[in-house]
């Protein structure tokens, strides 16, 4: 075993890859780019070094300060996590000219599997299915119109380089064709700089079947069974589960020994992924898809029906040592669902969010388990990808596997920052997901199912008796007139708040007496008996400053828990799961307060401002673009509510911002 091995990554797996060398008393060494340097991996590690500035091109992409890293510290071996440069063929070959192991397969293996169209050639003279389709690197438009002719409608086309959904295109009518065909090209270069497009016959109802291979230097390769992925948004996995329920014991073992041989047929070594596409209809027959020459995302869950550590037997296989375990030896018990938790905002197009982690608590209990790569009070930018932990339960069976795994999403507090977390409960509730009915559309057809959020009144109520808490006074009452919505002559007059939730309207909330037993009007519903009183904050760490706490509030005789968190004019109140950043407001004049009135224009999401279209007091129409914000690869165009004139221009090219800062302000143009 290595001495001291270099984690080439960051957040969640360059934690989990740190944690697997601790227990095996190896030294580790974390990189870290300028954004990083309080990043919870980076205090994990036995030691750190700075890399690069924020942006991954100049830090985790850079193959000179990697290796230039392990160079310093006496690494003998470099782990490349997921992402970055797990799949870069030159980083592989450069570690081995600089006498460093890489741990994954030789070079040739992944540039071998990292083109889709030799990897498919390849895998089928292995005697591997593979999905019908065209099979020749470079083909123009008119020979992929050939080879969709020849393959039959519905067709999928998909970039020969790259993954992630980006550039795949289905088509299902010939008129559809072309516009599918440049709108793929396009994508494919900008995301890969590679516009080489491949055709494979699309397969109905698809479920994503994936096994686990192990192979070591030695000759031997092994399958440690299949996950299922087939709950996906745009071509990315959202849950992971193992075993597949749709598998009978032949099916598996058929489908495993054919990962084995496309292993094989590459000489790989180490872990790796071969990724199936099987119809729900007929899951006898199945097509590979690809491999993914390193560790997955979700590998969890076949370490939780296993009781194996995959990086464990990553680093022992890079270190020269047989396998352990033999086919025979491979049992899975029980099974284990994954979900991935993001920062962003399901009920604005899943846009990416940002911002502090005020208050943070984990879930734990039987059978769960949270690879996290974020700490209360770090920071989560727009540098990198959005995924902010997983959340893994097991179980005897599938069904107290989910449900256990909804109980820890229950359990979840994380406040100062929109996440998927409610949306994940919505998902794992949906009746097709509890009884394994699944295929890789069905995310597309509930989605907005799923993202709507409806905001409870009792949100808004505990909002309204949290404020009344904070003005208060913390001893007994002297002067009666000093307490908001203390008596009056006549009838006790009301304390009025007004409230904004995420991007929707204000809302006003009367609220009569002392938060310890008041009545409260939401809008214009009817009036609520409502009482709060304060408790700590179960968390994971709690907060010295007091910006947090617990918050118990009963409505109309139903008490429930909150966690809650300050951010300045923003409240942030978790529970169940779910959270919501409650911006207090102060009361409009009615002719502002008009539906039809401008104001601020506000980011949608943490990022990078690229364009300004505007200037400083100048006219525009409602509709016209204004500012366009990118984060993550991802633009946002900023367009004007009303005719009007654009006013404290605060946009600047190049410039950061958070979500929700205000850019400008249009003020409308009254007219006669």
């Amino acid at each position: 075993m290595f001495d001291t091995v270099l984690v080439a990554n960051r957040g969640e797996i360059a934690c989990r890859v740190i944690r697997t060398l601790r227990a095996l008393g190896v030294r580790s060494v974390a990189v870290y780019s300028d954004a990083d340097a309080d990043a919870p991996h980076v205090s994990a590690a036995d030691v750190a070094v700075r890399i690069g500035p924020a942006a991954a091109a100049g830090s985790y992409l850079s193959i000179p300060a990697v290796l230039a890293a392990a160079r310093a510290t006496g690494a003998q071996a470099i782990h490349p996590g997921y992402g970055f440069l797990s799949e870069n063929t030159a980083f592989a070959a450069a570690c081995e000219d600089a006498g460093v192991v890489f741990v994954g397969p030789p070079a040739s293996a992944i540039e071998a599997m990292g083109d889709k169209i030799r990897a498919k050639q390849t895998v089928a003279k292995a005697g591997v299915p593979v999905v019908p389709g065209s099979d020749g690197a470079g083909l123009t438009d008119g020979e992929l119109a050939a080879a969709v002719d020849e393959v039959g409608y519905p067709v999928l086309l998909k970039p020969s380089a790259g993954g992630g959904g980006k550039g795949m295109r289905e088509v299902h009518h010939p008129g559809d064709l072309a516009a599918a065909i440049a709108s793929a090209r396009r994508e494919a270069r900008g995301s890969f700089g590679d516009d080489t497009l491949l055709v494979e016959r699309l397969v109905t109802t698809p479920r994503h079947i994936e096994i686990q291979v192990l192979a070591d230097q030695h000759g031997h390769v092994i399958h440690l069974g299949e996950r299922e992925c087939s709950l996906q948004r745009r071509h990315q996995k959202i849950v992971e589960e193992a075993p597949s329920a749709l598998l009978t014991g032949t099916q598996r073992a058929a489908m495993g020994a054919a990962a084995v041989e496309a292993a094989r047929s590459v000489g790989y070594t180490g872990a790796g992924t071969v990724e199936f596409i099987v119809s729900a209809d007929a899951p006898d027959q199945f097509f590979f898809m690809e491999m993914n020459t390193r560790l997955q995302v979700e590998h969890p869950v076949t370490e939780m029906v296993t009781g194996l550590d995959l990086v464990e037997l990553q680093l022992r296989v890079a270190a020269g040592e047989p396998l352990p375990l033999a086919q025979d030896d491979v049992a899975l018990h029980g099974h284990a669902v994954e979900v991935r938790v993001y920062a962003e905002d399901p009920a604005n197009g899943f846009l990416p969010t940002g911002g502090e982690i005020l208050a943070l608590h984990e879930p734990q209990g039987p059978g769960i388990r949270v690879d996290s790569g974020v700490v209360q009070g770090g920071f989560v930018g727009s540098d990198y990808d959005p995924m902010l932990a997983k959340v893994i339960a097991h179980g005897a069976d599938r069904a107290e596997a989910v449900r256990r795994l909804d109980g820890a999403l229950r359990a979840t507090v994380l406040l100062g920052v929109d996440t998927n977390i409610g949306f994940l409960r919505a998902l794992l509730a949906d009746p097709d997901v509890r009884a394994a009915r699944l295929d890789t559309g069905l995310v597309g057809r509930r989605v907005a199912r799923w993202s709507a959020t409806e905001l409870p009144d009792d949100v808004l109520a505990a909002a309204a008796v949290h404020a009344l808490l904070e003005l208060e006074p913390a001893g007994p009452v002297v002067d009666p007139f000093d307490v908001p919505g203390g008596w009056r002559v006549g009838e006790p007059a009301p304390t009025m708040f007004r409230f904004v939730v995420g991007g929707g309207r204000p809302v006003t909330v009367r609220v009569r007496g002392r938060a310890s037993g008041a009545e409260v009007r939401v809008g214009d519903a009817a009036p609520l008996a409502v009482a709060a009183r304060t408790q700590p904050a179960t968390l994971t760490h709690p907060d010295p400053d007091s910006r947090v706490g617990g918050l118990v509030v009963a409505v109309g005789g139903v008490t429930r828990q909150y966690a809650w968190a300050r951010d300045g004019a923003t409240l942030w109140l978790g529970r169940d799961g779910f959270a919501w950043g409650v911006r207090e407001q102060a009361p409009l004049a009615p002719a502002a307060a008009d539906a039809g009135a401008g104001g601020p224009v506000l980011s949608p999401m943490p990022g990078t401002v690229t364009v300004v279209e505007v200037v400083e007091g100048g006219q525009v129409a409602a509709g016209d673009r204004l500012v366009v914000v990118e984060a993550m690869k991802m633009e946002h165009v900023l367009t004007a509510p009303v005719d009007g004139v654009v006013r404290e221009l605060r946009a600047r090219a190049g410039a950061t911002v958070t979500r929700d800062a205000a850019l400008l302000i249009i003020e409308p143009i009254t007219k006669d």
